[in-house]
């Protein structure tokens, strides 16, 4: 889909598209699927198969493209975390699995969380029926929490991780006591090398991925990596089998789609997509220069953690409009143009999400809201 067409599918039902310069929201759709993955899930979508069996291969593919043990296809993030904590709590017992979410009967039924790692997303780890032990960012805080009901250590990736204790510390830790760690690094790509660095560098027994962001497959599918046993247990607590994972279902159409993401994302230069993310920064300071009020500063890394630059705009005194009404200004246009906000008075631009030609829009239309004398090219 190009600019000039964004959002045309929408409009019969009166829905305006979005140009994203924020990130790869969910709200906003996540990411724009490669022309091979659509394919991939066009292909699937006109056939039957048994999903049991293509879940095995598709995970078997992947698991040898990144390097990992076995590999399990989810209904997104917060499903790869449901069903990886599930496992963790019942493995592949199906006795044990029909129990939860009442877990007062399980051996172990604790599930470990920074402090400052505490997010809305481990709403996922209390449904399994887990709970929660929220200790400090210390190694004695992590040891004393350890326990014969320590099901597991949940850790979370990017800008979470910043002041926490290091997954290197947790891991060994955890592996002391027999207790696997799991990674949410859910937008943590790029770099791609997140598919193996927290499995094979760190020693995680698990990494949580979403497959519709950075990856850009299916929005409404996940990706757990790591050792073969809580793959299998992942595979049983999940859609089609019925137990806590039976709502989170995955198709055949996000399972052929995901693994086509997941060719195409490894093929990626990434090195010069970053190159041209920083690009479409410069160029946006560049424009953005000597606006009354406003203040552009390419602000690294970018929201998620990512090793890239978003144009941060400060909108201070002299400014034509402030940074609440700069960004309901650009929202309301048509395309809609969704930027994030940051901070107490700035919009943060971010490269990653935009389509070719994009970047201009997004510059022109700031440019416009800001400018005192709006006739003005």
């Amino acid at each position: 889909m190009t600019t000039l067409d964004l959002g045309s599918g929408y409009r019969s039902l009166g829905v305006r598209g979005v140009i994203n310069a924020s990130a790869t929201l969910t709200r906003l759709g996540g990411s724009v699927m490669p022309a091979p993955v659509v394919q991939a899930m066009a292909d699937a979508a006109g056939s039957f198969v048994d999903l049991d069996e293509l879940h095995r291969k598709v995970g078997e593919r992947l698991a040898h493209l990144t390097g990992n043990e076995a590999a399990f296809v989810s209904n997104g993030a917060t499903a790869g975390i449901a069903v990886t904590i599930a496992t963790c709590l019942v493995g592949t017992d199906p006795r044990r699995r029909a129990m939860l979410p009442d877990t007062s009967a399980l051996p172990r039924n604790e599930v470990i969380i920074q402090r400052g790692q505490r997010n809305a997303y481990d709403f996922a780890v209390r449904q399994t029926g887990a709970r929660v032990v929220e200790i400090e960012p210390t190694a004695d805080s992590l040891e004393s929490a350890l326990g014969e009901r320590t099901a597991a250590v949940l850790h979370f990736a990017g800008v979470l991780a910043v002041g926490s204790l290091g997954l290197e510390a947790v891991v060994m830790a955890a592996h002391r006591r027999g207790v696997p760690v799991i990674v949410d690094a859910a937008a943590q790509i790029p770099p791609i090398s997140t598919l193996w660095r927290f499995t094979a560098e760190y020693g995680a027994d698990a990494v949580i991925l979403s497959g519709g962001k950075g990856l850009r497959g299916p929005q409404a599918s996940g990706l757990i990596l790591g050792r073969r046993d809580l793959i299998d247990g992942c595979r049983s607590n999940g859609s089609p089998n019925h137990g806590i994972g039976r709502p989170m279902k995955v198709g055949k159409e996000e399972l052929m789609g995901l693994l086509a993401a997941v060719e195409w994302a490894l093929g990626q230069d990434e090195p010069e997509v970053i190159a041209g993310y920083e690009a479409t920064v410069a160029r946006w300071l560049t424009g953005l220069a000597g606006l009354p009020g406003v203040r552009a500063e390419r602000v690294f890394p970018s929201e998620a953690g990512q090793p890239h630059g978003r144009a941060v705009v400060h909108l201070g005194p002299g400014a034509r409009l402030g940074r609440d009404e700069l960004a309901a200004a650009l929202w309301d246009r048509d395309p809609r143009i969704a930027v994030g906000i940051t901070g107490d008075d700035a919009v943060a631009l971010n490269p990653q999400t935009l389509q070719p030609g994009e970047d201009a829009l997004v510059l022109q239309a700031v440019l416009d809201a800001l400018r005192t004398d709006r006739g003005r090219t």
